[in-house]
Order: C-alpha cells, then sequence, then structure tokens
C-alpha cells in the first residue's frame, strides 16, 4: 500500500459530494473560504479524469436563450449535500448554502450533462445537511443529518426506490445510533455501517457540547435491524467529516476532525467486518496533510483522495482549503514503484518508453484549473 500521486492545482473544495462513474470522478460543489454562499447560482462540478489525473470544469447549463440556469431549475450551489450514482446517473440530494436547506431530489446524465428534476412521490424525508447516502438493491438510503426546520439531529433511515422514485421511512429495529451529522454510511454484505459523526450531549438538540462517538453501528438491511459489534484492536478517535470507503471488503476510515480535542487528523483505519477487528494502516509514501470534509473514492486498486480543509486559529483563511489530489495505490506494481523513484531521484527520462514517460507526466504534472476557479 503506497500513497503514489500528490498533486496540487485541482478544485479548491470542502464540504462537497463526489461519485464515481466509469473511470472518472465526478465533484459537486462544496464551499471555498470566502466565497458567497448566500445566492442561487448554479452549483459547480468538476471531473477528474482518472487516466491522465486531469481535473476539468463541466459547463453550466444554460436554457433556450444562452443564459445559465438557476435554482430551481438546477441546483444551487451548496455543501453538506450527498450525491450518489446509479447506472450513468448521479442523484444530489440536501445539502444547504448560508440561508437556505434544500429538500428536492436532483438527477445529473453524465451522458448529456444536463440536470433534471425527477418527480417524487412518498415520505420525503426533512431537509437537512450533514447526512450520509449510499446505494443498495436500487435504492437510496438516506440517514441522519441536521434537519434545519426543526433544529434537531436525526438518526432517522429513509430510502429512494430509484426505479420508482418513491420515498419511504424505514421503521427500524434495535437501538440506532444516536443523533448525528457529519458521519459516514458504507454499504458492504447487505449491511450499512455507520461510523463517527457528532451528536449532542443533549441530542437531538445542539447545546455546543459535542460528542463524538467511536462505535461502529450497522443496519441489516434485510431485516432493518440495528446492531452494535464488539469490536477490538486499534480503535480510532471517534471524528466527523472524515472518508469512509471500501476495498477487498474491508472498510477504511481516513482523517476528519474531533472539536473536543480540536485536533484534525491524516490516519488511516481498516475495520474487517467478518472479525469484527480495526486495525491502524501506515502506507509508504508521503501521507496528504491533516483535514476534513475531503472525498475519498476507489476504483480499482486504486482511492483518490481530493479537497477537505484544516483551519488554524492563526492562519491565513486562504489558505485552509486544499485543491490536492492524492492516489493511494492498494497494491503498487513493480512499474509502478519503479516510477516512484525515478520521481524521487529525478532521473532522465528521455530514454524510457512513451507510455512510461506519459505516465510519470501524469503522476508529476500539478493541475492548471485551480487559479481560474479558486476564489480563497
Amino acid at each position: 500500500m503506497h500513497w503514489v500521486v500528490n498533486l496540487d492545482g485541482g478544485p479548491r473544495r470542502v464540504n462537497h459530494a463526489s461519485v464515481v462513474v466509469g473511470e472518472f470522478i465526478y465533484s459537486f460543489g462544496g464551499y471555498c473560504t470566502g466565497e458567497d454562499y448566500h445566492s442561487n447560482s448554479a452549483i459547480d462540478v468538476h471531473v477528474l479524469n482518472t487516466h491522465n489525473m486531469r481535473w476539468a470544469p463541466i459547463p453550466a447549463v444554460e436554457d433556450e436563450n444562452g443564459v445559465p440556469c438557476k435554482y430551481p431549475e438546477v441546483p444551487f450551489q451548496r455543501y453538506g449535500h450527498t450525491a450518489v450514482a446509479f447506472e450513468h446517473k448521479i442523484y444530489l440530494w440536501g445539502g444547504r448554502n448560508d440561508e437556505i436547506v434544500c429538500d428536492i431530489l436532483f438527477c445529473f446524465d453524465t451522458r448529456t450533462r444536463k440536470w433534471s428534476r425527477p418527480s417524487v412521490t412518498g415520505t420525503v424525508p426533512g431537509a437537512r445537511d450533514g447526512h450520509s447516502a449510499c446505494i443498495y438493491a436500487e435504492r437510496m438510503y438516506i440517514f441522519g443529518g441536521f434537519e434545519e426546520s426543526i433544529d434537531k439531529f436525526s438518526c432517522d433511515v429513509y430510502y429512494l426506490d430509484l426505479r420508482t422514485m418513491h420515498w419511504t421511512y424505514v421503521n427500524t429495529l434495535g437501538e440506532p445510533p444516536s443523533y448525528r451529522d457529519f458521519h459516514s454510511a458504507t454499504v458492504l454484505n447487505h449491511r450499512m455501517y455507520i461510523f463517527g459523526g457528532r451528536s449532542d450531549a443533549v441530542a437531538p438538540y445542539h447545546s455546543q457540547e459535542e460528542i463524538y462517538c467511536p462505535n461502529i453501528k450497522f443496519l441489516d438491511l434485510k431485516a432493518d435491524r440495528w446492531y452494535t459489534p464488539k469490536t477490538t484492536g486499534e480503535i480510532p478517535v471517534g471524528r466527523r467529516s472524515h472518508s469512509a470507503f471500501i476495498y477487498n471488503n474491508k472498510i477504511y476510515i481516513f482523517a476528519g476532525y474531533n472539536g473536543n480535542i480540536d485536533k484534525h487528523f491524516n490516519d488511516l483505519y481498516c475495520f474487517d467486518p467478518d472479525r469484527n477487528v480495526w486495525r491502524q494502516v501506515t502506507p509508504q509514501g508521503q501521507a496528504p496533510r491533516a483535514r476534513r470534509r475531503q472525498s475519498c473514492l476507489v476504483i480499482g486498486k486504486r482511492m483518490y483522495l481530493f479537497g477537505g480543509t484544516c483551519p488554524t486559529h492563526n492562519g491565513d483563511p486562504s489558505s485552509f482549503d486544499y485543491s490536492d489530489t492524492h492516489v493511494l495505490d492498494f497494491e503498487p506494481s513493480l512499474c509502478t514503484l519503479a516510477i516512484l523513484k525515478v520521481l524521487e531521484y529525478k532521473l532522465d527520462i528521455s530514454v524510457l518508453p512513451q507510455d512510461i514517460r506519459i505516465e510519470i507526466r501524469n503522476m508529476s504534472t500539478p493541475n492548471k484549473i485551480g487559479r481560474s476557479l479558486n476564489k480563497g
């Protein structure tokens, strides 16, 4: 396991929502320190080509007169929302700007690059941010978050049938996770695993006395029952705004923030659901800086990490938010390891085959979109 790519110059975004479709990563919205989040301007969309490691903005959707569309025709720029991929379409739900929270479902078609608003029926969840969303059996499951209209944390479960567009509230059995937001939800073996997040001493209300639970829980998605496995090993500190991803039937947790100790993390933990054992993992190579509210997505044997933030009390606010992109290779090939040595020792690559030279440039050349896209 080795960190193999560390590139700057991508979209500088925090608390965005990202998904994988094929070999491309689509990132929606998020915020950047110093930008205006009071307007209904359209959400921005960036796409990463994982073959050449180049980021590109997707042009804004325009009406028949060539005028960029705005909310409610397209989603407004937001943060704390979720996105899931189902076939070639991406479904975006929830989130907020500095004025309003949204409960409208939007769909982005990756083939046409157009937005639509599917008509939905059933029990629509209350508008919220900081919730989670994941796919299981042609359904989008929503858990937790903070509901603005009632000023409460949630521990409810809903799902949207992506064939019929019908929302259902799930009456679960067992003891659910505590009320929380900015947790992670990961589906594996017909279970939805919930880890971390921010709760409160007087939850579901918000009193600023935060609680960070280190326990992992799962919902049996066939029986709709919650379980709390007895875990052992190196259990990570409770945290929020971390990332969770799956590789080789194991759950990985990266980074995040604990407000009670005011600490950002850049650690990596692995949870084995068959044995209920945690262990800390230390990959080789240059690890990313500590952060929260980043994105981590797996394609094949690699995990792609980008964005996030690490505010400090006495630093320049424009330096808080990151525009870097990192790649963690779970099983690096001999060729990849050799390329890393070429880069480390700055060796002459002119005599190498063209395909190797191209790969070296892709792994080492910063993106160029950052300056024109970033205001912070």
